[in-house]
């Protein structure tokens, strides 16, 4: 080890050749990666790029943004999401493909219309007194301005994309375009209009899709009601059947009882009761038998008995009457209640026998259909039930703020006081909500648009099936490679056994469904929708110049039928577009028609969060099977969703939640990249305090590395540079080393592996680099002459490193890598994102070679620990000071010690390898057998140049130096 410093006479500080660089030990990453920003957009690094891959005729390789929604500042789930995104980019970009990233937004839809209602109503103003025009134009305001913050945030991340150029859905062309993809459903038969429930808001008075729906905790009332026998002469005619709810609400739109034919009954009865049952002593029940006893329990009977079985047939006979029957004088509910087999039916939970409204429920939906039940329109679209309706006209379900309204109490009250209601109870469990204003969700018949994803569609694209469901389904098995695996199972699951897709919504911020229907027909007439390819491109080439709000602008009906068609013979659809279908259409408008997009339309690779398997993964690959005819991506990546420390959600009352911005400002952008690469993407990442400590400790370690590396290749000219067939063993291992390394980051990076590849090179760095190379090199590199081989070699193989490893982590520590760049090669236009991964010779890897210095390094381990026993005891402050003796037993390896400068690379003064036995007192590893190291002091004096302890010491023509210090010296 070379001195830096020393208390004698002679002095050889300025002799040494210590490491010069201006690369500092502290990153200061918060206060200068902003220069390093401001750098890039003055070089326009991006722009460089797509000029080069112009220039070499470079594989385009194009990541598709999936748009974040434009309505709120960045939350630690945005960050993993772009920096994974940036990570893909500039690896491609790296290894040689032509990387394309365009970075989109979300802009139309219910959040951001939500904003603008609240701050109508905080002025006391209602939205619907409001012009359309006027209040969507606010809506893109508002839009704008936070696309502008939300760049801004993006870009501090260190995200590299045509930041100048995004994509916006609201921008005319989108808007253009989404609309010309609507009108394909339309032209291709599959967008028919019908009447079915749907996830509904009451709050917002809107349809939602399932992505838009997330589920919490709600405590429901549930009841058990009594459903009479009409006309059953024998022991069931007396008899009730028994169903249970959890939305009482619901009962008045009543018009089946489900049972399953595979399910055991029986008839009950009551021989018992508790304090304050509803039931009655001597009733006879029909229930299931495996849940007879639960629900006596909840009706608080103490006795009862199974009279007999109840068989399939003499269900299926049945015919009941409404609970409310005679309960009004206009007859509302006296009609009969048919019980009808289902296979939803379960013994599960509740009676065996469920209750079936078709307008407020899927199950209850399907179940009407097969058996003709007739549709209710009872409930309003905020909630509430039709003025008119007898008993309960008027009251809501669900109140304006979310709450619960007095409907579902007044239900249960009328069915105890008509002898219906035979237990109550409440019950905690997950209900779904709208992600949006949180409150509480039900199932409403309304008319919507749907898009039928089972029907043949008549475009030409039959390669990968016929139907929308068939091409999604092949498009997942056959053409999409998923990251990891899992997505490909749980996308095909859900698109196996989705209905169809309802497009519409009813509010104002959004592309309309630009369609007309005919006056007076009904949605099953054939002429029912206005089919004409000259309107659509009317429509289309007007979006075009004035965008969507033209279709709310007065006489454009008119404008776009003139000459076509009687404008007064059809009605204009004022419905949006779900936003789903927005960001759906995005490959159309980016994929295909964007310069920067892909030459076929369609993406190498979408990324988001594992939730998007039910969204934009979801949207994307429905809308594209119908406008193109298979999936608009050719690969898919997940990761999961972002927890605290703990592994708890992240919520902003429990305080537990971590802002990207304050990452930043505390570490800076990279040490938040680096927890990225270091964490599992494809499950739930946590993230805190002391997992932020635990990275900024990692890059603190890989740091030192990279200013090892800078500081020892001060003034490093091509005339130095050493051959690697001339180069001692250990630079070739290193060179072999390097090779492995190469593969193994490439088919990191080309599998998304950020984790594996950061862990390889952090390890590489730490271990083989730092604890070994560097440790055993330092003493040539500050000691031998500048012409020695060693020292040449050394140098050689540390630029070498340098150009591997700035690359190899460049896409994971932008900010770093460029600091490293620049401290060797500064310049106006340097820059190492300009740059790719340097092709490493295939004649450095030497497996023999590396299978030898395994050998060595074991061995050399042994002799380590030996020497930090003696250390610890004090005997010796450093391993210079000693000269062990090494036993060997095994030939072969005895034989690879002497034919190496073992005792340099033990970084000891002198050593002896011996085939000798090792007597007891000798030290042993484990885990290294045959192998025992005897400690002995070096004998000699010190070299106060280089600090080894040798015998030649001060026989020499510079004063206390040994024969390779005086040579150098000259």
């Amino acid at each position: 080890m070379c001195a830096e410093t020393t208390d004698t006479a002679a002095d050889y500080r300025d002799t040494v050749f210590l490491p010069e660089t201006e690369f500092p030990m502290r990153a200061g990453l918060p206060q200068r990666e902003p220069e390093w920003l401001a750098r890039w957009e003055r070089l326009r690094v991006y722009d460089r790029l797509r000029e080069k891959a112009k220039a070499g005729n470079r594989t385009p390789f194009t990541l598709h943004d999936g748009p974040p929604y434009a309505n709120g500042h960045l939350h630690i789930g945005h960050a993993l999401n772009k920096i994974l995104k940036d990570m893909v980019v500039r690896s491609q970009q790296m290894m040689g493909r032509d990387a394309r990233y365009v970075p989109g937004w979300d802009c139309h839809g219910l959040p951001i219309e939500w904003k603008i209602e609240e701050q109508y109503r905080a002025k006391g103003l209602n939205k619907d007194d409001v012009d359309i025009v006027a209040f969507r134009q606010e809506c893109r305001k508002f839009a704008e301005g936070w696309i502008d913050i939300q760049r801004e945030e993006f870009k501090r991340l260190g995200v590299t994309g045509n930041w100048d150029h995004p994509y916006l859905t609201m921008d005319y062309h989108a808007e253009a375009v989404i609309a010309d993809e609507f009108m394909k459903f339309l032209m291709n038969g599959s967008l028919y209009q019908g009447s079915k429930p749907v996830m509904w808001s009451p709050v917002e008075k809107t349809a939602l899709a399932e992505a838009e729906v997330e589920y919490h905790d709600h405590t429901s009332h549930m009841i058990w009601v009594r459903f009479a026998p009409v006309g059953a002469s024998d022991d069931l005619g007396s008899a009730s059947v028994v169903i249970w709810t959890t939305t009482p609400w619901t009962i008045p739109q009543n018009r089946a009882v489900a049972f399953n034919p595979e399910i055991s009954y029986g008839l009950y009865r009551v021989n018992g009761l508790g304090e304050n049952s509803t039931a009655k002593v001597g009733e006879t029940v029909l229930l299931a038998d495996k849940l007879a006893a639960e629900v006596m329990k909840a009706a608080r009977v103490d006795g009862f008995e199974r009279l007999r079985g109840v068989s399939a047939e003499e269900l299926a006979g049945l015919t009941l009457a409404h609970p409310f029957r005679g309960r009004t004088e206009n007859r509302e509910w006296d009609f009969n209640v048919p019980v009808l087999p289902g296979d939803h039916v379960t013994d599960d939970a509740g009676t065996g026998f469920v209750h079936t409204a078709p307008s407020h429920g899927d199950d209850d939906y399907q179940l009407g259909l097969k058996f003709g039940l007739p549709m209710t329109y009872n409930v309003e679209p905020d909630g509430t039930y039709r003025t008119d309706l007898p008993i309960f006209g008027g009251q809501a379900i669900i109140l304006p703020d979310g709450k619960e309204g007095p409907a579902n109490v007044s239900v249960i009250k009328e069915l105890a006081y008509a002898g219906a209601l035979f237990a109550k109870g409440k019950l905690k469990h997950s209900y779904p909500h709208s992600w949006r204003s949180k409150a509480p969700l039900i199932y409403r018949n309304t008319p919507q648009w749907f898009v039928a994803i089972d029907k043949d569609l008549d475009d030409g694209m039959t390669t990968y099936g016929r139907t929308i469901r068939s091409r999604a389904l092949t498009s997942i098995n056959q053409l999409v490679e998923w990251t990891p695996a899992s997505g490909r199972n749980r996308l095909n699951s859900m698109m196996e056994a989705r209905p169809d897709w309802v497009l519409s919504r009813q509010r104002a911020w959004g592309v309309p469904l630009t369609c007309f229907v005919k006056k007076g027909a009904k949605p099953t007439d054939p002429d029912f929708l206005l089919k004409d390819a000259r309107v659509n491109a009317r429509i289309v080439e007007a979006f075009e110049k004035d965008g969507a709000d033209v279709w709310y602008v007065e006489g454009f009906k008119e404008r776009i039928l003139d000459a076509l068609h009687d404008p007064s013979l059809f009605e204009q659809v004022k419905d949006v577009l779900d936003v789903w279908f927005d960001s759906g259409s995005t490959h159309a408008f980016v994929l295909r028609d964007r310069p920067d997009g892909s030459e076929d339309g369609i993406a190498d690779l979408y990324l988001e969060g594992t939730d998007q398997h039910r969204g934009w993964f979801h949207s994307s690959m429905l809308q594209a099977c119908g406008t193109k005819g298979r999936a608009p991506y050719r690969g898919v990546l997940t990761h999961g969703f972002t927890l605290d420390e703990k592994g708890m959600k992240m919520s902003k009352s429990l305080g537990n939640t971590v802002a990207p911005e304050a990452v930043v400002k505390e570490y800076g952008a990279d040490i938040l990249r680096l927890w990225v690469a270091q964490s599992d993407y494809t499950i739930d990442l946590r993230i805190g305090p002391e997992i932020l400590k635990g990275a900024a400790d990692s890059y603190r370690r890989l740091r030192n590395t990279l200013r090892f590396i800078l500081g020892n290749l001060a003034g490093f000219t091509e005339a130095e540079r050493v051959e690697p067939a001339e180069m001692p063993e250990l630079e070739r291992w290193i060179l072999h080393r390097l090779s492995e390394l190469d593969a193994e980051v490439r088919a990191g990076y080309a599998a998304y592996d950020f984790q594996g590849v950061f862990q390889k090179l952090f390890q590489f760095c730490t271990v083989d680099l730092s604890a070994v190379y560097f440790d055993i090199r330092k003493d040539s590199l500050y000691c031998d002459a500048p012409g020695s081989l060693t020292r040449r070699s050394a140098r050689t193989v540390l630029d070498l490193l340098f150009h591997r490893l700035s690359t190899w982590l460049a896409p994971i520590l932008v900010f770093t890598m460029e600091d490293v760049w620049l401290s060797r090669f500064p310049g106006e236009d340097s820059s190492v994102h300009l740059q790719d991964i340097p092709e490493t010779p295939a004649n450095w890897r030497n497996p023999a070679l590396a299978e030898k210095w395994s050998t060595i390094r074991q061995v050399r381990r042994a002799v380590t620990a030996a020497l930090e026993v003696q250390r610890t005891a004090k005997v010796i402050g450093a391993s210079l000071e000693a000269a062990p003796v090494v036993h060997v037993e095994d030939k072969d390896v005895l034989a690879v010690l002497k034919g190496v400068p073992f005792a340099d690379l033990c970084i000891t003064s002198g050593i002896v390898v011996t085939g000798d036995p090792a007597p007891q007192e000798a030290f042993r590893l484990p885990d290294v057998p045959g192998v025992g190291v005897v400690f002995e002091l070096a004998p000699g004096e010190k070299c106060q140049r280089c600090w080894k302890i040798l015998p030649d010491v001060n026989t020499h023509k510079h004063p206390h130096t040994c024969k390779r210090c005086n040579d150098a010296l000259g």
